[in-house]
């Protein structure tokens, strides 16, 4: 019924008998530790808002996922899989954003004539 282990059952039973419903609460502090420190968190949301890739030898004006990889494990020596990036991007109040096709070397004349046809 509840999708969850017979002994996660258990314990959660014995929670609630030692500690009533607030043992029942997520606890703060649990889970795997950030490999980013706070200082980090800061610099990378930092980096998304008001930095290009350009910038830094990238030669795109999105940041993309392999980009803030290469760009953590150049700057803070961490290295992240794809994945794990996105969660920390999320973490960090962004969102996933598909840009739209530009390309310069267009020809909106061109382009125009080809919806035509």
């Amino acid at each position: 019924m509840f999708h969850t282990s017979f002994k996660q059952l258990l314990n959660w039973v014995y929670r609630f008998k030692e500690e009533g419903l607030e043992g029942l609460k997520d606890k703060h502090g649990r889970g795997r530790r950030s490999s980013l420190s706070l200082e980090q968190k800061e610099s990378l949301s930092e980096l998304l808002l008001n930095e290009s890739p350009i910038a830094y030898g990238y030669n795109t004006e999105t940041w993309t996922g392999p980009i803030l990889i290469d760009w953590i494990k150049l700057n803070f020596g961490i290295e992240f899989k794809k994945a794990q990036i996105y969660n920390i991007v999320k973490q960090l109040g962004f969102s996933h954003q598909k840009a739209k096709g530009f390309y310069p070397e267009a020809d909106p004349k061109s382009q125009e004539d080809f919806k035509e046809s």
